[in-house]
């Protein structure tokens, strides 16, 4: 089998931090002696979440059988989803923004048995759905847990109580027109209707000014998605969310912001 150098885009934070977790993890729980040690460990871990690497492609890198890399991977997502924020516990740092921009987006998931609940009739394909919460510059605040992907953007809100914990706080929050209704603190476009066929001047310059600051939440789900592992998730859809925390978590201690 051929082998060649990788590099992964990630700072020693991100690897310092998931290494100490892991390093934490073993001592607690009197751990034996491993193939890897934490810090290899969390190198074959962000492999997996950044680069998106096959638990064959990692197996054959750190000279580890196939599911010894699996089980690595899945040890070191569970350390990093079990410190991520709740809604609440981000909310603190939620109701000091000047603004917030909420924002849902698919995360792509190969077909299951039970096919339906997963299909997002707005993206013609399965997935499932994530809130997004963005500050005014576009940077990454907190997302959600995942639902399956049939879930209109309103709907998930609500039932994670995005909308009522927004408003609760008195944060100005931009949406995009699937939120329509939200009431609240949420704003959202003005939309043309049955008995309004042709928006006003005012409303169209309203609706300018509003998507150039909604535009900056893409930023956050780009930001995201820079995750490969989340280019297409092949694992079962309830694991969604534990990783999404997991990335989370990650981005955070990269990006240096809302750390401890």
């Amino acid at each position: 089998m051929l082998s060649y150098p990788s590099t992964i885009s990630l700072s020693s934070r991100a690897l310092n931090h998931l290494a100490d977790l892991i390093r934490q993890h073993r001592t607690q729980h009197r751990s034996r002696w491993r193939r890897l040690e934490p810090g290899r460990q969390a190198l074959l871990a962000l492999a997996h979440l950044r680069n998106g690497d096959t638990y064959t492609r990692l197996a054959a890198g750190f000279a580890v059988g196939v599911a010894t890399a699996w089980r690595y991977v899945q040890e070191a997502i569970v350390l990093l989803a079990a410190v991520a924020e709740d809604l609440a516990t981000a909310m603190r740092r939620i109701r000091q923004l000047a603004y917030a921009i909420l924002d849902g987006t698919l995360i792509p998931i190969d077909r299951v048995a039970d096919q339906k609940p997963y299909y997002s009739g707005k993206h013609k394909r399965h997935g499932v759905n994530v809130q997004v919460i963005a500050d005014a510059a576009g940077r990454l605040v907190w997302a959600s847990p995942a639902l399956p992907g049939s879930a209109h953007d309103l709907t998930a809100a609500r039932i994670h109580g995005i909308i009522e914990a927004l408003t609760s706080a008195d944060v100005m929050t931009f949406a995009d027109k699937g939120y329509q209704g939200a009431r609240g603190s949420v704003r959202t476009p003005f939309k043309r209707r049955r008995y309004r066929p042709k928006l006003s001047r005012r409303q169209k310059a309203v609706n300018r000014a509003h998507a150039k600051i909604r535009a900056r939440g893409e930023r956050a789900i780009a930001t995201l998605k820079t995750w490969k592992i989340l280019a297409k998730l092949r694992c079962c859809p309830r694991r969604a969310t534990t990783i999404t925390q997991a990335i989370l978590v990650l981005h955070h201690v990269e990006a240096n912001r809302y750390a401890g």
